[in-house]
């Protein structure tokens, strides 16, 4: 399974989309800071999972067609920092999908994530990780599980590792920098953090019109883990 992460700076990125998941034949393409009135139902052989709906730029998830359905949703409000409550750029700061490859049987979870910004506290940002990570099993309890996006934790990230990992789940960074905007703030943005998957790769894609890079997750659900469908479809 490929999966591109990218933050669009207030979907200004969005015409790069389809170039992103034909060239890399990305499988799931999971989005941040998309304008949810101005996205396609489909686009490159990938269909609209669903994207939030209590903000114009929030989250969105896409997944191929002709591999996957889409049999359950969960978006997510995390806690608050002062500026989202002051300027309310964002409700839902997780949505997850829960899908079915039709060929192998089995079942997984994908989910784009966006943490409070730099203004907020570490522990906060800690705060929403660890909410968010706990809320996807909802979708799926057992089930591979695989969150990526923008988790803006540029500073102390062995402290998230082991904050993640105490969780279950595994922290993965891409193999460069994510995030170039601003000269004291640039490093790893963009991560990967999931369970019941092994992360074959975590690569960050040449810079577009965004502040942040995409980044491309080569990953595979993990022999014994994964489950099938037991549950009715709720979603068309």
């Amino acid at each position: 399974m490929k999966v591109i992460s990218y933050n669009l700076r207030k979907h200004r990125a969005a015409g790069e989309l389809a170039h992103l998941v034909e060239r890399h034949g990305a499988d799931v393409l999971c989005l941040q800071e998309v304008d949810t009135t101005d996205i396609p139902h489909e686009m490159s052989g990938l269909r609209l999972a669903e994207s939030t709906q209590n903000n114009r730029l929030g989250l969105a998830v896409y997944y191929r067609e002709n591999t996957y359905r889409a049999v359950g949703i969960r978006a997510l409000a995390l806690k608050k920092s002062l500026h989202d409550r002051v300027l309310k750029p964002a409700e839902e700061r997780m949505l997850g999908v829960r899908l079915h490859d039709i060929d192998e049987n089995v079942d997984l979870i994908v989910a784009s994530f966006h943490a409070a910004p730099l203004t907020a506290l570490n522990s906060l940002r800690r705060h929403q990780i660890r909410t968010a990570l706990a809320e996807l099993q909802q979708l799926g309890e057992g089930l591979p599980a695989l969150m990526v996006g923008d988790y803006n934790y540029p500073v102390f990230k062995e402290r998230l590792g082991q904050h993640v990992r105490d969780q279950g789940y595994e922290l993965n960074l891409s193999d460069s920098r994510t995030y170039t905007r601003y000269r004291f703030f640039r490093g790893h943005y963009d991560f990967a953090t999931s369970v019941g998957f092994e992360i074959d790769r975590v690569r960050t894609l040449p810079q577009g019109l965004s502040d942040h890079l995409p980044i491309l997750v080569t990953a595979r659900p993990v022999a014994g883990v994964r489950r099938t469908v037991e549950a009715e479809t709720d979603v068309a």
